[in-house]
């Protein structure tokens, strides 16, 4: 075992002074091989394709070979440092100044990569190999197109006949203190573009012409009101939200031919991907035949309504066994029980959930993608804390 496996922060430095900006791997993959490979793990490397997206590195690893699987899920990629003159201290040098580590990746995600490998590493250093196996799925594609990464990547291990019993995704999930929360689901998200058709012409002359402006504002109204829903036991309420709206069109002595408006919709377990779908289609119908693009006139609103491709499905993780085991851990560690959450945006769990049982517990995400993103070093050692007694109280509660 190599002596820093035990230790998160040297873990962690190693891990961000590997510039690994979306899609470039820069040599986190082979750090990250080189902490696994002396504790057992075998260790797979693989890179995934396709036409128009870039080609991304990804690791699988696993230690034992029967028995409960644990798998821990994350990324090693990061996003852009932005302005890097505006950082107190170089992204990539994984600085420590009065206990805190500066360095893009910090917490999103590469303290809670390091942190697993040094909660495993002190695991089997007291313990000896798990009464069953853990691994690694770790993506260099989370923060790009997340096209050749993590669901490619499960989708190559269970080809090769890997069954996982439950997941941990290290995504930082608390807002203020190490422990404040837990995520066990995701809002779905669904995204739509809308145009309306109307007639180009001279704003002199606006009865020769058919401004889709006056249509959109008619259907946008439809698509926010009323609301969606009221939430759930477990989700907060749906909300859609309008983006973009554009006409292509400079001029201001010009109606336009046609707008189009964006839109995004996070959506709780009240709907299903195509009940939604056809909610939205049922109001703009309606909508659209009870006005016009102009008083007076005869022509309803024409539009045309195109979804984006794939929509993301909301989900609800109800293993008991892993929540208790993740959320009993923190309550011994720091004295405090975790809010239990499904709040925020998606993440890769939604590719996860397909294939067992996911939760996500990490660091304190304050300054994710932020310029000067840091962590705390105690956190590291209370994260690291806090994965060891999960691993043990979860394959506990196995046997």
């Amino acid at each position: 075992m190599m002596p820093h496996a035990v230790d998160p922060l040297a873990n962690l430095q190693t891990l961000i002074r590997c510039p690994s900006v979306t899609p470039d791997d820069a040599g986190a993959l082979f750090a990250l091989e080189q902490m696994l490979a002396p504790m057992g793990f075998a260790v797979d490397r693989m890179t995934f394709a396709e036409h128009g997206t870039p080609d991304v590195e990804n690791l699988y690893a696993r230690l034992g070979e029967d028995g409960p699987h644990l798998m821990f899920a994350g990324h090693t990629d990061v996003v852009p440092v932005g302005d890097e003159a505006a950082w107190s201290h170089p992204p990539f040098a994984a600085e420590v100044s009065d206990g805190i580590l500066y360095g893009r990746g910090a917490v999103d995600m590469k303290g809670g990569v390091a942190c697993f490998v040094a909660a495993v590493a002190r695991y089997i250093t007291k313990n000896g190999p798990p009464p069953g196996s853990i691994s690694f799925l770790i993506t260099g594609d989370e923060e790009g197109p997340a096209i050749n990464g993590t669901a490619k990547l499960l989708q190559w291990a269970a080809d090769e006949g890997e069954r996982w019993d439950a997941c941990i995704l290290g995504e930082p999930t608390n807002p203020d203190t190490l422990g404040d929360m837990v995520k066990i689901g995701r809002r779905g998200s669904l995204s739509g573009t809308l145009t309306v058709i109307g007639t180009q012409g001279h704003v002199a002359y606006p009865h020769l012409a058919e401004n889709p402006l006056r249509g959109m504002a008619q259907l946008a109204e439809a698509l926010l009101d009323p609301p969606l829903d009221a939430g759930t036991e477990n989700f907060q309420p749906s909300n859609l939200e309008i983006t973009t709206i554009d006409t292509g069109n400079p001029a201001t002595n010009v109606i336009p031919a046609k707008v189009s408006a964006g839109f995004n919709i996070r959506f709780n377990d009240t709907w299903t991907v195509e009940t939604l779908e056809a909610e939205i289609e049922d109001r703009l119908a309606r909508a659209a035949a009870s006005d016009r693009l102009r008083p007076g006139k005869d022509s309803q609103i024409r539009y045309e309504l195109d979804w984006k491709r794939p929509p993301s499905p909301v989900f609800l993780t109800r293993d008991e066994a892993l929540v208790g085991a993740v959320t009993s851990a923190i309550e011994t560690v720091t004295g405090h029980a975790p809010e239990i959450s499904t709040s925020g945006g998606t993440s890769d769990a939604r590719f996860i959930k397909d294939y067992c049982p996911v939760i996500e517990f990490g660091l304190v995400g304050k300054t994710m993608h932020m310029v000067d993103e840091c962590v705390a070093v105690p956190d590291l050692e209370l994260l690291t804390d806090i994965y060891e007694r999960m691993i043990s109280d979860w394959f506990a509660g196995r046997a």
